[in-house]
């Protein structure tokens, strides 16, 4: 057992750093810009495009500091501003698909998926969710109606405040990462060793094979989905190097978590706003499913055409 736990904790430390030499700059350096013009910019630059999605020019303010930061920023900007049901339900589904993009993105893209491709596919995904959330729902020009409100840190002031601020918040944000990270670790060598692995992945087969996957993404996908792609990453790091999942498996896993991860937290934190959260929660699960078991067979169809035709290649230059 003492060995089982020194080598998760190594695992762990290894994967830690990795993701900390991620997470720390860019958690610094955005908490940083947003005390400075630059995000103002974006929600200015931004705000004309808003009426297209059924949102005001103000809901730029959420969707900037949720993609820049995360969604608990974008919560507090929410309830600065009366928005319709409506709107607040646009946006809670939007931020679900798009939020945090700079750090999730950049750890994602750690796990061999490219950067530009979960960016892309994100907001993408976050700019048509909200389109057909428009045209198809008619109703929720009440407005809502608030509950408790996240807590929000006093504004820095000055330079060296700021840059403080930026600090702490990167450092906590490594330390919460290496406190999720060393004992997941730990309990995935176990169940590993221990051959639990094997078991649970029969367990979810079923599931994988529909989305196009092989058995060998299953710990991959629990992972994203219970913990979400920043913290996941650790699990679909260790996934690549030892269950041996291939790059198409990754990039399906990756489509079906972009759209669905950390379905616990990110559903419940969205109460207070006075949205109903069960439609939320089933509209990111049945697009995250539809979409990845679309593209999966598809990119398989195209799989086995594509080797039926080597084999018929190789097989007339005999």
């Amino acid at each position: 057992m003492t060995g089982i736990i020194a080598r998760g904790i190594k695992q762990g430390l290894s994967v830690s750093w990795t993701l900390g030499k991620v997470i720390f700059p860019v958690t610094l350096i955005v908490t940083i810009l947003r005390f400075t013009p630059v995000l103002p910019w974006a929600m200015e630059k931004i705000a004309p495009f808003m009426a297209w999605l059924g949102l005001s020019g103000e809901a730029a303010v959420p969707l900037v500091l949720g993609n820049f930061l995360n969604l608990y920023a974008g919560i507090a900007a929410i309830i600065s501003f009366d928005f319709t049901v409506k709107e607040v339900f646009i946006l809670a589904v939007m931020m679900s698909f798009s939020h945090n993009l700079l750090i999730e993105s950049t750890v994602a893209s750690r796990v061999g998926v490219s950067w530009w491709y979960v960016i892309g596919f994100r907001i993408t995904l976050a700019l048509l969710a909200a389109l057909v959330i428009n045209l198809v729902w008619k109703g929720g020009g009440e407005l809502a109606d608030y509950g408790l409100a996240p807590q929000q840190q006093a504004a820095p002031d000055g330079w060296f405040e700021i840059i403080l601020q930026g600090l702490q918040t990167a450092s906590m944000g490594v330390l919460q990462l290496v406190l999720i990270v060393l004992p997941l670790m730990v309990f995935m060598q176990y169940l590993r060793e221990k051959g639990w692995l094997d078991i649970f992945s029969g367990w979810v087969a079923p599931a994988t094979k529909f989305l196009g996957m092989e058995r060998n993404t299953s710990m991959t996908l629990v992972a994203g989905l219970t913990i979400g792609l920043a913290y996941g990453a650790g699990m679909m790091i260790q996934a690549v190097k030892e269950d041996g999942v291939s790059k198409k498996d990754m990039y399906l896993a990756m489509i079906f978590l972009v759209a669905c991860h950390a379905v616990v937290e990110d559903t419940l934190i969205f109460i207070p706003l006075g949205i109903p959260v069960w439609p939320l929660l089933a509209f990111r699960l049945v697009t995250a499913i539809l979409l990845t078991a679309v593209i999966g067979f598809i990119w398989n169809r195209l799989e086995q055409k594509r080797e039926e035709h080597i084999h018929e290649h190789k097989y007339n230059t005999l």
